[in-house]
């Protein structure tokens, strides 16, 4: 069965088998810290700025830029404006 979901300014999930897509909003000045998954991730910025913090350095948030996460990966991020993020998480 297919399944959609109607974004707006809210979060929503979109569940699948073994893996899931997110819409996140995310208010300026959210603060994420330092934290991680069991699963791999991957982000795509769509919008706002902020800087994430990973074992390699700062990265840059702003918009087109998109992440891969590997299981285990420590991270955390700081944003600056408000911002929409796509995330797809794969267990």
């Amino acid at each position: 069965m297919i399944s959609s979901v109607q974004w707006s300014n809210a979060t929503s999930d979109l569940p699948g088998i073994g893996a899931a897509m997110r819409h996140i909003v995310i208010p300026a000045g959210t603060v994420a810290g330092r934290h991680d998954h069991d699963h791999e991730q991957f982000l795509f910025v769509a919008s706002g700025s902020g800087v994430l913090e990973c074992e390699g350095g700062p990265i840059a948030l702003v918009a087109g830029v998109a992440l891969h996460l590997p299981a285990g990966s420590w991270h955390g991020a700081t944003f600056t404006a408000d911002t929409v993020l796509i995330e797809f998480n794969v267990t």
